[in-house]
């Protein structure tokens, strides 16, 4: 797709500073770039790349006044950063032509219903009773089980596997080999030292703009619901136990483990690796450092931690001081 300096500042709210009609039909960093592309700078120590870039256009914040000469055609606009975000999306949607297919290779439930425009890719099953919103797109080999609901305008990529009974929001990001739903691991100790199996006979109810990463299971619970709330963002390979609730917008790395029945708050942020027990509560806006381990309630919102088990940040800094002195001696 090609877009002249003019259509972007038209798109981005911006100011054009140089030929408005200069070409741009790809992007690169600033660093690499090359005519027709274009390029954006932010971050004050890529400033020398301003001034030997090569780009078409240049995205720039509308306070950046330059130093030296500038060959690439500025577009000024409030923020460089989010406006990149902003053009990548409306790129996206630009490219998104939502029509309805079917594939004959597809197995669809009679009593299944489909949207307008829905588009359901190759060796999909779609069960019984199933309810899939506008504009869905249900890329190849995927499985949707019997009395699921999915909103508009959701992604679902190849090899993932939704179990019956499910219930997705809208706009909401499936990605490659994830699973919704599967049963919980839930066992009863027997008097003989086997275990019994727990039925699990629940669901999981994914909210609207969630984003979920290839290869992370999302656990249904036994009784009631696993709730991930609007906005969340989970990254690859996460494990999401049964009866967990995760709170709006929180944010997950990758290789995170939740245990059962525990509940996340609203705006928190899990770095890569983090393991949390299970039956505990952690409040708003908590950080949890990369590798943590989180064994007890999280009571007070906006704190971070670090370490396993995990402490607050600043008294894991001190802790691990006097632990390299340790060693040193």
């Amino acid at each position: 797709m090609e877009l002249t300096a003019r259509q972007l500042a038209e798109v981005l709210h911006g100011t054009v500073e140089g030929d408005p009609e200069a070409k741009v039909s790809t992007f690169a960093k600033i660093e690499h770039g090359k005519p027709g592309q274009l390029c954006f700078y932010a971050n004050p120590k890529y400033e020398q790349y301003v001034y030997t870039s090569r780009a078409s256009v240049l995205l720039v914040n509308a306070d950046f006044q330059p130093k030296a000469p500038v060959a690439p055609t500025l577009v000024r606009v409030e923020n460089a950063y989010s406006a990149l975000a902003d053009l990548l999306k409306y790129m996206s949607e630009q490219k998104k032509k939502y029509r309805r297919r079917r594939s004959l290779r597809s197995r669809i439930a009679w009593s299944a219903k489909l949207g307008a425009k829905v588009n359901v890719g190759d060796f999909v099953t779609i069960g019984k009773d199933c309810r899939i919103g506008e504009c869905t797109v249900i890329h190849d080999n995927v499985t949707i089980g019997a009395g699921t609901k999915i909103g508009s305008h959701c992604i679902i990529y190849p090899g993932v596997h939704i179990f019956p009974g499910m219930v997705i929001g809208d706009r909401v990001i499936l990605h490659a080999g994830c699973i919704i739903g599967d049963d919980g691991f839930g066992n009863a100790p027997q008097p003989d030292g086997t275990w019994r199996k727990i039925e699990h006979l629940g669901n999981v109810i994914i909210g609207n703009d969630v984003e979920v990463g290839s290869n992370t299971t999302i656990d249904r619970a036994p009784m009631e619901s696993t709730i991930i709330a609007d906005g969340v963002r989970i990254d690859n390979l996460c494990q999401i136990a049964h009866n967990v609730v995760i709170g709006k917008n929180t944010v997950m790395a990758a290789q995170n483990g939740i245990a059962g029945s525990t509940q996340i708050g609203e705006g928190c942020i899990l770095a890569g690796q983090v393991g949390i027990v299970g039956h505990i509560k952690i409040a708003d806006h908590t950080t949890i450092g990369a590798q943590a381990g989180v064994i007890g309630n999280i009571r007070k919102p906006g704190q971070v931690y670090f370490g396993t088990p995990a402490i607050l940040h600043k008294n894991f800094l001190k802790s691990y001081a006097k632990f390299k002195q340790a060693g040193e001696e």
